[in-house]
């Protein structure tokens, strides 16, 4: 499959080439291809290898932008959170929040109530429920180990959340079914000019080193925080256009803490908005927000980071009593804010908007924006593409077709189905939250053979056959595409998925025809990898 894609992206000549396959990338790549464009993308990494799979895993209307008067953001991604709902109900669920209020607090009691009727509103009152004012003993009710001391009550109100991996990857496997090619693991190195406009670019296959020339009448800048660098291959505007804010979360386990649900607080050090957020058997905290100047690829969490996002939990949760040591892990994203935004003061309060630029002819740039709003961004990128093009806009389909795996009609239906086939309802609820509509694809793997019904990781939902069906129908070739992203082993074990990975190497070995020499490099790659992503850093600011 992967030469045959090589093949077609050296053969080819297309309307537009995507370079970038985040979640940005990847809403462009499928746009264009729904909308009869030649389209091919490619990723120097894993799909959602870098910011994509580093999020908070919302799919959110953004309440705290409020608060920095960004109502149009606001408006924005609540009706993207309903398309969302609609289109990836699997993959984005519905999840309803916790805000308590306590004496004193920088945000009090009436301007949270006031703030969340605007929300509402903004919403055009077709959120996935109302919000509601709550006493202190309605908070206590529905979050029973919260602190009780000093507080006066609080609200409840809903967002959604996501698997950002699994959307991404969701995406892009619907870009391809629209006709597009996509390939991972393929680094942009060059880009060419014909006639004073960027006309393609060479290619290297990382897996093999081989080089490949493409053709492309447009080509798109969807790097997120590599966008400068990219822009840099076409000899465009020097001045950093993009500026990174990192974004620390922690998993602990969540008997620890011991919420019930979703909780927004703020955070006692500094007065930020922050979140603690259920995740089956996980609680993530999270997340931090400051200027960083490391590369993108470099991008982690320090021990500053991870005392600050324990320390406002405990301030919560006071019976949490969490230590370093009850970290399962940790991890840093990379938000690609605009440069000239909000660059001197707090990136808390710097504008989450995007910007597409054409600096130069043939290459459009995005930066900028959020998961939620991906596809709008995704649509007004095409715009630019067709008018580059000379073509007559047509308009987005990707607000009516469902993601692959989408079309299902009921969700907890189609988990108790699978839990009656499975016989085990964390694996039946894992898989249709990964799948959807696909889970019985995966399932008649098991079906078929024994060793496939066996878990990957002894406490967890995920299956050998997940595996061997993300390296035949998910373009996945390496053990960290399928611990880290396919499934996320190695957000929820200590070692990071280190010994997963070397039980599992041995049948990735025997379906890729993997040497023994290649077998060791693939482990090595893997504890490389999850070490760049997961190791703490002894120094550094929140």
């Amino acid at each position: 499959m992967r030469r045959r894609t090589l093949d077609a992206l050296a053969r080819e000549s297309f309307d537009v080439l995507v370079i970038g396959g985040g979640i940005t990338g990847a809403g462009v790549a499928r746009d264009a291809a729904l909308r009869g464009l030649r389209t091919a993308l490619v990723e120097q990494d894993d799909f959602a290898s870098g910011t994509s799979s580093r999020s908070s895993r919302l799919v959110h209307g953004g309440v705290r932008y409020l608060e920095h008067g960004q109502l149009r953001l606001v408006f924005e991604s609540s009706a993207e959170r309903r398309t969302l709902l609609r289109i990836a109900p699997h993959l984005v669920r519905p999840l309803a929040f916790v805000w308590p209020v306590y004496v004193g607090a920088r945000v009090p009691r009436w301007k949270l109530v006031a703030g969340l009727a605007l929300y509402d509103l903004l919403a055009l009152f077709r959120n996935v429920g109302r919000h509601e004012r709550l006493s202190a003993a309605g908070v206590l009710a529905r979050e029973p180990h919260l602190g009780a001391v000093g507080l006066t009550g609080g609200a409840r109100y809903w967002d959604a959340a996501t698997d950002d991996a699994r959307l991404t990857l969701a995406t892009i496997r619907s870009a391809i079914a629209a006709g597009a090619v996509a390939l991972n693991h393929a680094r942009v190195v060059s880009l060419s000019s014909v006639e004073g406009r960027v006309g393609g670019a060479a290619v290297v296959d990382v897996m093999t080193g081989e080089q490949i020339t493409m053709r492309a009448r447009v080509v798109v800048n969807a790097t997120g925080p590599w966008s400068d660098a990219v822009e840099r291959l076409a000899g465009g505007q020097r001045r950093p256009a993009v500026r990174g804010s990192k974004g620390v979360h922690v998993c602990v386990a969540r008997d620890r803490i011991r919420n019930s649900g979703a909780v927004t607080v703020i955070a006692p050090r500094d007065g930020r908005v922050m979140f603690i957020l259920p995740a089956g058997e996980f609680t993530i905290i999270g997340t931090t927000d400051s200027y960083e100047v490391v590369a993108p690829e470099e991008v982690r969490a320090s021990e500053t980071d991870v005392a600050y996002l324990l320390d406002a939990a405990n301030h919560y949760f006071p019976v949490a009593r969490l230590e370093r040591g009850d970290v399962v892990s940790a991890w840093a994203g990379l938000r690609p804010l605009m440069a000239s935004d909000g660059a001197e003061g707090d990136p808390g309060s710097a504008s989450r908007e995007h910007v597409i630029t054409s600096r130069v002819p043939g290459l459009v740039s995005v930066t900028g924006g959020k998961l939620t709003t991906y596809r709008v961004m995704a649509s007004q990128v095409v715009d630019a593409v067709q008018q580059a093009l000379g073509a007559p806009r047509t308009a987005a389909r990707t607000a009516s077709v469902p993601l692959a795996g989408g079309d299902l009609a009921d969700v907890p239906g189609e988990i108790a189905a699978a839990t009656t086939l499975t016989r085990d309802a964390s694996v039946a609820t894992r898989l249709v939250q990964a799948h959807g509509s696909e889970w019985r694809s995966v399932w008649v793997l098991a079906d078929a053979d024994a060793s496939l019904a066996e878990r990957v990781e002894p406490s967890r939902p995920y299956l050998m056959a997940e595996l061997r069906h993300a390296l035949n129908e998910e373009l996945a070739f390496t053990l960290g595409d399928l611990l880290i992203r396919r499934m996320p082993i190695a957000f929820e074990t200590r070692d990071n998925g280190r010994s997963a990975a070397r039980r599992v190497a041995p049948h990735v070995a025997r379906w890729l025809d993997w040497s023994a020499v290649e077998t060791q490099a693939a482990i090595a790659a893997y504890d490389a990898e999850v070490e760049r992503m997961f190791a703490v850093e002894r120094h550094g600011a929140v």
